[in-house]
């Protein structure tokens, strides 16, 4: 057993498996770069979530989990020392006696299928259809309505109530923000 090993604490399994490294605040994607620069097989899930940013929507990549991503390691030929040391890094995760705890090969294998699965439903868009919104810039500024549907990447419809009926106005969807 090489001292590394011993310094993690590992037996001598040399089956590669998947191990869950907790990353700094922020900082998954920065972790990912630089354990790939080094050569560790990682997995680091992510999904395409639709944000405004300066009043237009745009797809953004965010982590599916935050702070963490996962390394396939063995504990016998993977070297375990400059992971805790690479930029984005916190720890690798241990439970108990300070040891880590492989995650199973099944749940690595789903949420890359999750992941691969590309889903053409409108649910995934940034409003739902019954939401409540607020309307945010126009001439129905500041009041609430029920989003109806999508319509094109940057049009919404929308049902407000005015002269005691609800009516259906079609508008951007940049002028559109979640009720709170």
């Amino acid at each position: 057993m090489s001292h590394s090993n011993i310094e993690a604490g590992l037996g001598g399994d040399a089956t590669p498996r998947w191990y869950v490294v907790q990353c700094k605040g922020g900082e998954s994607f920065r972790a990912a770069e630089h354990l790939a620069n080094q050569g560790y097989e990682l997995f680091h899930p992510v999904l395409e979530v639709q944000k405004k940013r300066r009043n237009k929507l745009t797809w953004v990549e965010e982590p599916l989990f935050p702070y963490y991503l996962f390394l396939r390691l063995d504990q016998v030929e993977s070297n375990w020392r400059p992971i805790r040391s690479t930029r984005g890094v916190l720890k690798i995760v241990t439970f108990g006696l300070s040891m880590p705890v492989p995650v199973s090969d099944e749940l690595i294998d789903l949420l890359r299928q999750h992941g691969e699965a590309k889903d053409d439903d409108p649910g995934q868009l940034y409003f739902r259809a019954g939401e409540s919104v607020e309307i945010t810039d126009g001439p129905f500024k500041d009041l609430k309505a029920v989003f109806e549907s999508h319509k094109g990447e940057e049009r919404a419809i929308v049902l407000l109530n005015m002269l005691h009926r609800q009516q259906r106005l079609e508008m951007p969807v940049a002028a559109l923000k979640r009720q709170d």
